[in-house]
């Protein structure tokens, strides 16, 4: 799991939120405190979205697995039994 927003990932997400706050709740926040809030959310919120995305390319991963292994099935050749 990546470690760190590139600068641009993060000044986009304060003026994202920044943005919310004003029209929102008529509330102004400063970079600093918009950044530690990013921080503070990708911390604390980071795990369970990354593991969500775990399980649901998980769950990808079988669904195409079987689809696979279905069409291997209708490839095989019919064989003559001895007798």
């Amino acid at each position: 799991m990546p470690s760190k927003l590139t600068k641009e990932q993060t000044d986009y997400l304060v003026s994202k939120i920044q943005r919310f706050f004003a029209e929102q709740r008529s509330e102004n926040l400063g970079n600093l405190e918009t950044e530690e809030m990013i921080e503070f959310f990708s911390k604390e919120l980071g795990p369970f979205f990354y593991n969500q995305g775990v399980q649901d390319s998980r769950k990808l991963l079988l669904e195409r697995m079987s689809a696979l292994e279905d069409e291997l099935y209708v490839l095989e050749q019919p064989v003559m039994k001895k007798r």
